[in-house]
């Protein structure tokens, strides 16, 4: 019995390790004046919280650089593919920070479609000199994972993904302040996560 304690230790120190050794796609590093910009629907935005409590905010206290929140509650992916453009142009980031997707899947758009607005809004970043860091949303069910095209999509384009909070946050009521958003805890929560991975990822 001891035996076999001490090998399924063994076996999950491992696989801690492996996990925490697991190589982040590198982003530049933010001087003191570059922006990060925050792309995205309601979460961006900050519905269910106060302005000051949405993530994009307490990401710009956390990193000491200023962080613009473009967030547009109800957006899906193919409207948000037309007004990227004028958003990078206005804002000039040095790193995007990509959280969509939620809504078309709400709202049943198939998977290739949402797959193929991402990296169409992935590509006019990098078309600008822009690094993407890509926020993966959970499927609107029960125990649902992440949808499969954010793996792709951070894997085929080399992106850091942030794979874990909104699904960790939105099956927790703790965090929630409806059914579908977060509550100012929550937001602070992805802040942190968001803040650490760019860290890990040398920005």
């Amino acid at each position: 019995m001891l035996q076999r304690l001490i090998r399924i230790l063994a076996i999950a120190l491992l696989l801690c390790a492996t996990a925490c050794g697991e190589k982040i796609p590198q982003l530049p590093k933010l001087g003191a004046d570059d922006v990060v910009l925050a792309f995205g629907d309601s979460i961006t935005y900050g519905t269910g919280a106060r302005a000051e409590e949405s993530y994009p905010e307490v990401l710009a206290q956390l990193i000491g650089r200023r962080v613009v929140g473009a967030g547009v509650p109800g957006e899906v992916t193919a409207i948000s593919v037309q007004r990227m453009p004028e958003v990078l142009d206005e804002v000039r980031p040095k790193i995007m920070l990509l959280c969509l997707g939620g809504n078309d899947m709400l709202r049943k758009v198939e998977p290739f479609a949402i797959k193929a607005n991402l990296q169409t809004m992935v590509s006019m970043a990098r078309d600008r000199g822009v690094a993407v860091v890509l926020i993966a949303v959970p499927k609107p069910a029960l125990f649902g994972g992440n949808a499969d095209f954010y793996q792709s999509v951070a894997k085929e384009n080399d992106l850091p993904l942030e794979g874990a909070i909104l699904k960790d946050i939105l099956f927790d009521n703790e965090f929630k302040a409806d059914p579908i958003h977060p509550n100012a805890q929550g937001y602070r929560r992805i802040a942190e996560a968001i803040a650490e991975l760019l860290r890990r990822a040398g920005a």
